[in-house]
Order: C-alpha cells, then structure tokens, then sequence
C-alpha cells in the first residue's frame, strides 16, 4: 500500500544535521553539543521532544552528539524549532565543521593538563558548521592519554606538560618510575634520569612524587593535523605546539583558512595532505600564524 503523501520542506535537507535513513521516507537528526556536554534541564527536555514526536528511541553517537533516528520529515520544522528553544540546536555532518569532541579534562580528571571542555567550546563558538571543500573534525584531549582519540581527527589537540627535576635535591627513591608508562625514568647510581626520547609529556610523573620536589613546565598545547577514523585510520601529523587557548585558536584558524582555500572536494583531507610535501605545509601555516 502506498504511503501517504506528507508536506515535506524539502530545503532543511540541505542543513547537514538532517542525514536520510535507509528508509527515505524517514530521516535523522543529528544535534549540535559541543563536548559532548548538556546539562540535565535539557536532557530532560530531549526526553519530552521525543516522546512528543513520536521517537522511540535517542542514539548517542561516538562523536558526543544525540541523534534522532526515524522521525518523520514532515515534523522537522517543529521539531527544529523546540529543539533550538532546548538549547540543542541541529548539528553537522556534510563538508563543514562538525561536533567538537572533548574529554573532561582539568574540570574532573586527575590526569588533565589543560581545560579541554572551556577549549572545545571556543572552538565551537567560532567555528561550528563553518561550510569547507570537506568535513572537518575536531577533537581534544586533555592529556597524551588520548581518550577523544584526537589524532584520529582531521585536527586534533593534545594538552602536554613536561617534568622539571632539582637534580639537587632528588633523593633517587624512584617513585616516579614507578608512575611512568612509557619507561622514560631510570635509577642510575641514585640518579633519576629521564629520557626525552621516550618522555610523552604526560605528567602523570610530577603529583606522585612524595618529597614534591618535580614540577611541571606551563601547559602547552599540542596540535596534530591530517589523522581520520574512517574504513582507513590514519593518524594525524604533529603540527606545532602553542602555549595558550589564544594561540590554539589562532592556529585552528589557520587551519581551516588554508582548507577553505587550498583543498580541494571529494577527497579526505588527510589524502590530499598525502600528495603534499607535509613540511611546505607546516611552513605555510607557522608563516600564517607569525604573519
């Protein structure tokens, strides 16, 4: 039996948060959530729009954002329109920027070195659904423990921290070691020596030692560029490291400048960084950044 005809305003397929189900007749809506955060006002309030749509069930995706599977086309604009009065707009998908991902960062891990959720939404604010030749993911992690994945993202941002020691005052106990995942600290005839080869910058070395005689250098941030998930994961490049929010914006500003202008469609952009020389491009870049 043929399905009845529905008033369907076909124009809000072209906002990239509304993806076609296998089913055509139906689609998904995808919102906009930046580090994956949302208070529990509008979680409720998402309950109450879907069970006022008729939307059984609420996906939460890998990428820190809530999908609506299964609504009916002909609903969109008034769901839209109660969505964006929640506070959780529509999203992204297509060839544009889309949902900033982010772990909890110093605000709840013991780990964190840099705000990664306060970091993720700036980002958001300046360049959410920004339209480019390809889709652009970003995400933020707050230490080298990579729990966002972020250089698995067309650019990706690592806060790192290096040890400092008082090879005067080090007693040689060894705790750090004890603490170091990747082996970079030795006991050398009493002697603590780090191996810079192997150090992450993680800083999971400086809080444990008992006579508090390791600090850490000021936060910094490390931006990696080209990395994509996908059927083929490729990790991203290391681009630069900047010591402030100001500066990683700025340099993601950059970023995005040289993509809207220099890449080109249909091709990912870790493939099109493939067929380039990988250091004209960080110097184009750093050129940008210092220009």
């Amino acid at each position: 039996m043929p399905r009845p005809q529905r008033n369907i305003n076909q124009d809000l397929y072209t906002r990239g948060g509304i993806i076609t189900e296998r089913d055509p007749d139906f689609c998904i809506v995808r919102l906009r959530m930046p580090a994956g955060m949302i208070t529990p006002a509008r979680m409720k309030g998402l309950g109450e729009i879907a069970a006022r749509y008729g939307i059984e069930n609420i996906h939460f995706t890998t990428r820190q954002t809530v999908e609506f599977p299964h609504v009916d086309p002909s609903k969109l604009d008034g769901l839209l329109s109660d969505l964006e009065a929640n506070g959780t707009p529509l999203g992204a998908e297509r060839e544009e920027v889309v949902n900033i991902t982010a772990c909890l960062g110093t605000r709840h891990c013991k780990f964190g070195i840099i705000d990664s959720v306060g970091l993720a939404e700036e980002i958001d604010k300046k360049f959410f659904g920004k339209e480019l030749p390809v889709k652009v993911r970003i995400a933020l992690s707050s230490c080298p423990n990579g729990c966002e994945s972020e250089r698995l993202n067309e650019i990706g941002i690592t806060g790192i921290q290096r040890p400092i020691r008082d090879p005067g005052l080090c007693t040689g106990c060894g705790t750090c070691t004890h603490y170091c995942r990747e082996k970079a600290i030795e006991v050398q005839d009493g002697i603590i020596v780090l191996s810079a080869a192997k150090c992450m910058e993680c800083g999971f070395c400086i809080m444990p030692c008992p006579f508090h005689l390791i600090s850490g250098s000021p936060p910094e941030y490390r931006i990696t560029v080209g990395g994509h998930r996908g059927r083929h994961p490729k990790l991203g490049r290391h681009l630069v490291d900047v010591k402030s929010q100001e500066e990683v914006i700025r340099v993601v500003d950059k970023i995005i400048y040289w993509i809207y202008r220099q890449a080109s469609t249909g091709l990912m952009l870790p493939e099109q960084l493939d067929e380039l020389d990988f250091d004209d491009f960080r110097k184009s870049i750093v050129k940008m950044i210092e220009g």
